[in-house]
């Protein structure tokens, strides 16, 4: 599963970026690698099995408060 998920990533990267460096579009380049990080780093822990928290309970927790306030 890993390996098939740097493969996955690996094709990306080969396919876009060197077309975003032969037009020299270095914020588009900067943009791609920044999400594809992110990216990156939000399935690579899934690979493993590490189970990330849902962000919708920490708004859902972040706003309770206010909810009750305002019933």
């Amino acid at each position: 599963m890993i390996a098939l998920l740097i493969l996955m990533f690996t094709g990306i990267i080969l396919l876009e970026v060197p077309g975003l460096v032969k037009k020299k579009m270095w914020r588009e380049l900067a943009a791609f690698s920044v999400l594809l990080l992110i990216g990156m780093a939000l399935i690579m822990p899934q690979a493993f099995g590490v189970v990330l928290p849902n962000p919708s309970e920490a708004v859902a927790a972040l706003f309770r408060p206010l909810a009750e306030l305002l019933e």
